[in-house]
């Protein structure tokens, strides 16, 4: 079947694939280096305690038959180490086979995680990460040119997330019709970045060209992704761009640089493809029945997409295989931060010795600068966003991080950018408030150097001792 490979995107495979290997390695990375604390044994939400409620059908994971941190542990580095060897292109020096095989290891073990992961891994980029390291698989290597239904498929997942996260804005927040919403969004994002300070700043003006910018790019460019070239490649670099400013504004794991990946497979660059035989017709039917497959489960985003009542970043099917996606159908006018203190004080009062525990990412000191840790995940710091928005978001794992911190628990504070209190000497009570933080003026950053302003709110979890950790905020 001379249809079926496209020889010309030859390149576009091979920078799609190392750049989604990369994507790979730094979520096995983040896996393997906070998983004890938030879903280990002795985690706040434990894996062998959700198996023992959920069966295999319904989460399918290596973990539903075996599970210990140590396994876990193994399975990610594993991914690590698989993602590397890809990253450096092993997989174009084995058979076609070989190379598929090679590419099912990461996707099937990081399925196991995200199905075991609950809250921690609820994210819209984890079903992303599934559904195009799934289409990763069929793509092929060196030994065959890029199939063309494959190809299709990519730009089919890179429409849909586009498409759908400019349809929920439309049918979501009034500012975005307005196109208000980035007034606030820049301030009140759950992980602001080290320009997200000077992002809010820009003139209100520039704003509204921002989000007509970026309706352009969700609402009518997606549909370009369909036409002939150089018209198809003119998109997806034009998606690239908007992505690098999205990169730029804030920290969102590896969403931006994931969507990134995705146009690149899109574009044609000017490179003479390499020989390459035909392909094998056992690789033609797998292939082929892999495209039946996907099409038909598409059917449900696409019903979601037209509904009025859009959802966002939701999975149909315990394999991740085809999602739907979306962000910010409503953008927060107010920021709320959790701030978490301790103190050492036999009796808590509110003139105790109450110190402040700093996390990573989220803003804690007003004069501590954001850092840059996309595509670098910090689920706590996320976590602790939403907890801010409402206690419900916080329920099932709050209490438990709480007793942790209260524990002195190493992995929990490894999490944490710093503990006020030296190990083997935690606070005898913990408590929680509620701030509302604002990005200063350029002169209160001059005569402050800082760059939030804060006001108490409220108290979020009154002081707590270690036998009542586990009470809800």
């Amino acid at each position: 079947m001379g249809w079926f490979t496209a020889p010309d995107y030859w390149l576009s495979r091979l920078v799609f694939q190392r750049a989604l290997a990369g994507v790979y390695l730094i979520a096995f990375l983040t896996a393997a280096r906070q998983f004890r604390a938030l879903i280990g044994e002795r985690g706040m939400l434990p894996v062998p305690r959700f198996l023992d409620r959920v069966p295999f059908r319904r989460a399918p994971s290596v973990f539903q038959l075996h599970y210990t941190d140590r396994f876990f542990a193994g399975c990610a580095w594993t991914g690590c180490a698989v993602s590397a060897a890809l990253a450096a292109g092993l997989d174009s020096q084995l058979p076609l086979w070989g190379g598929m095989v090679l590419w099912l290891v990461p996707w099937v073990l990081y399925l196991s995680i995200v199905n075991v992961g609950q809250t921690w891994y609820a994210f819209g980029w984890e079903s992303l990460l599934l559904e195009v390291g799934f289409l990763a698989v069929f793509l092929g290597n060196d030994e065959v040119a890029p199939p063309v239904v494959v190809l299709f498929l990519l730009r089919w997942v890179l429409f849909r997330v586009e498409f759908g996260a400019g349809l929920i804005k439309l049918r979501g927040d009034a500012c975005w019709r307005k196109l208000t919403c980035l007034d606030f969004h820049h301030e009140t994002q759950p992980m602001p970045g080290p320009l997200s300070w000077f992002f809010h700043h820009l003139p209100r003006p520039l704003h509204r060209v921002e989000v007509a910018a970026n309706h352009l790019t969700q609402l009518v460019v997606p549909v370009l992704l369909f036409t002939p070239q150089p018209i198809a490649t003119a998109a997806a670099s034009l998606m690239i761009a908007t992505q690098v400013w999205l990169v730029l504004s804030g920290n969102f794991a590896w969403l931006n640089w994931l969507t990134i990946a995705l146009a690149l497979s899109a574009i044609r660059f000017p490179h003479p493809p390499p020989s390459a035989p035909g392909p094998p017709v056992w690789y033609e039917a797998m292939v082929l029945t892999v495209a039946a497959l996907l099409l038909w489960l598409s059917r449900q985003p696409v019903r979601n997409m037209v509904s009025r009542r859009q959802i966002m970043n939701r999975s149909f099917d315990p394999l991740h295989l085809v999602n739907t996606y979306g962000a910010f159908g409503s953008v927060s006018r107010v920021r709320h931060e959790v701030v978490i203190e301790g103190t050492t004080d036999a009796v808590p009062r509110l003139d105790s010795d109450w110190r402040e525990y700093e996390f990573r990412g989220k803003p804690g000191d007003p004069r501590h600068w954001p850092r840059q840790f996309a595509p670098y995940h910090l689920r706590l710091d996320w976590m602790m966003w939403f907890a801010a928005l409402s206690p419900g978001y916080a329920d099932p794992w709050f209490g438990a991080l709480v007793e942790r911190l209260l524990a002195d628990d190493p992995d929990t504070i490894r999490l944490l950018r710093r503990s006020p209190f030296p190990p083997g000497a935690p606070p005898r009570y913990v408590r929680a408030r509620l701030f509302r933080y604002r990005c200063t003026s350029w002169r209160e950053l001059r005569e402050t150097g800082a760059c939030w302003e804060r006001t108490f709110v409220r108290e979020y979890l009154p002081p707590t001792r270690l036998a009542t950790a586990a009470q809800k905020p």
